[in-house]
């Protein structure tokens, strides 16, 4: 009885090592620690809902004006209707809106200057989660996990801030990093702080102990 009893433990016990390192192990394949995000990709501001657009016409000060750009996406001015500039540069949609008013205007001259910056929806950082204030961000160039956390006003009381993760699209499919919130936040560790790409979603969990 006792030897079976023996047998028995060792088994039970050998099973719960090897469960536990298949455990472990899946966790670090499925979600690998955020360390180096590359360099920062050269990209021009693309124009998306929510933004403002100040349009000058030279010369025809009764055509210039600052317009907002539709939830469609699209945009309405003097002698030009619903024009698209959602995921167009600045200087794309000016040469779009010279070729519109060209049929009113003799070679007309157009400068378009963005404010109020929003971006295109598949390009702003969205944190969900325990944050402070869950949002989402236009992104901007050399953006850092500290900046966002910033704007969102840090995490809650209840964040299991070691536990956050980033979505990031790579090569066309989603994957999700590891991050260190409290390090960060708490620790004042440096090095948990990794730089942001457009379209990054920031995933704060609660913690339940």
């Amino acid at each position: 009885m006792n030897t079976l009893h023996l047998k028995l433990s060792k088994w039970l016990s050998a099973a719960t090592l090897l469960l536990g390192a298949l455990a472990l192990s899946g966790c670090a394949t499925s979600h690998p620690p955020l360390t180096d995000a590359g360099p920062t990709p050269e990209a021009d501001y693309l124009i998306g809902p929510g933004d403002n657009v100040n349009i000058t016409v030279w010369r025809n000060p009764e055509v210039s004006g600052s317009v907002p750009v539709r939830p469609d996406g699209k945009i309405t001015t003097p002698l030009v209707e619903d024009l698209e500039a959602s995921g167009k540069t600045s200087t794309q949609l000016a040469r779009d809106i010279e070729k519109a008013l060209a049929k009113y205007i003799q070679q007309p001259v157009v400068t378009v200057i963005v404010t109020g910056f929003v971006g295109t929806y598949n390009e702003q950082i969205r944190v969900i989660g325990q944050a402070a204030r869950p949002q989402s961000l236009p992104y901007r160039r050399d953006m850092s996990l500290m900046d966002v956390l910033i704007a969102v006003g840090g995490v809650t009381e209840f964040a299991s801030g070691n536990k956050a993760s980033i979505i990031r699209k790579v090569d066309g499919k989603q994957q999700q990093f590891k991050v260190r919130l409290d390090d960060l936040i708490k620790n004042g560790d440096i090095s948990a702080n990794v730089p942001m790409r457009p379209g990054d979603i920031l995933v704060v969990p609660e913690s339940f102990f």
